[in-house]
């Protein structure tokens, strides 16, 4: 699925049009689009393969999410947008886990973004949705063009963030809860702490509310305990002695924990 209504050129900021295999603007820049069905539109020289998260990075994440270990906060994300329509941008999409929740919803006009290519290669396969690799510091859709967005452990950019929603529109802006993955984070460390649960503070958005979603899972192999642990922010700040008490861990049982934050452009 490719709608390019509210896309724009990286280069020059132009409406971009579907011709044949690739998206195109007045100005004649051209962008290809991949086999899969997405478009990349990162301005960089440098190629979106060494941007972003890499083709092992994405395909672990993929395979940890498709067993539903997450579904409780993908079924929240879907409950909220249940009785809303119009047009919805997945910022930071990942590899679409829940970029294509939302747009089993036939109401909805779902887009995904992401700085890495092969993350939105695995996004555009889920099917549903206009995906497209792309830099969150500028991101290349219209002004006041999405109705709703969401937002999912990734850098916040406010002001990115208030210029492609509509007025009125809301954003759903999702981060750790004090206890997510706390037993995995009392396996490695002797004093863990919990997580701050601090939303962004806004100056051009409203933060409306908040609500805290919690769940226990079981995880069921080394593979996948490896796999949430490298999706965490943590695992980049862990020395190797502290990764090496996971060695020999067969199963784990952890609550997982989130904070969804409601914002609306006034």
């Amino acid at each position: 699925m490719l709608n390019t209504d509210p896309l724009r050129c990286p280069v020059c900021g132009g409406s971009l049009a579907l011709r044949g295999k690739a998206v195109s603007c007045a100005g004649g820049h051209s962008f290809d689009v991949a086999r899969e069905g997405y478009i990349n539109l990162l301005r960089s020289q440098k190629s979106g393969d060494r941007m972003g998260d890499s083709k092992d990075s994405a395909r672990s994440r993929r395979d940890f999410l498709d067993k539903g270990y997450y579904c409780p906060l993908r079924d929240a994300l879907a409950a909220l947008f249940s009785d809303k329509r119009g047009t919805v941008l997945d910022i930071c999409c990942g590899e679409g886990y829940y970029t294509a929740a939302l747009a089993e919803n036939p109401a909805l006009d779902v887009y995904g973004f992401d700085l890495s290519k092969e993350m939105v290669r695995l996004a555009a396969k889920r099917g549903g949705a206009t995906c497209f690799v792309a830099n969150l510091a500028a991101i290349p859709v219209a002004d006041g063009s999405f109705d709703h967005a969401t937002h999912l452990f990734a850098p916040f950019h406010e002001r990115e963030f208030s210029r492609i929603l509509r007025p009125g529109g809301t954003l759903y802006s999702v981060v750790p809860g004090g206890r997510h993955l706390w037993a995995l984070k009392e396996r490695l460390y002797d004093a863990p702490y919990p997580n701050d649960e601090e939303l962004p503070a806004v100056s051009t958005l409203k933060l409306n509310g908040t609500q805290k979603l919690a769940a226990e899972i079981t995880l069921k192999s080394p593979q996948d305990i490896d796999a949430v642990f490298r999706m965490t922010p943590y695992y980049y700040h862990t020395s190797q002695k502290d990764r090496d008490k996971l060695n020999g861990l067969e199963t784990l049982t952890t609550e997982i924990e989130f904070v969804i934050g409601e914002y609306e452009k006034a």
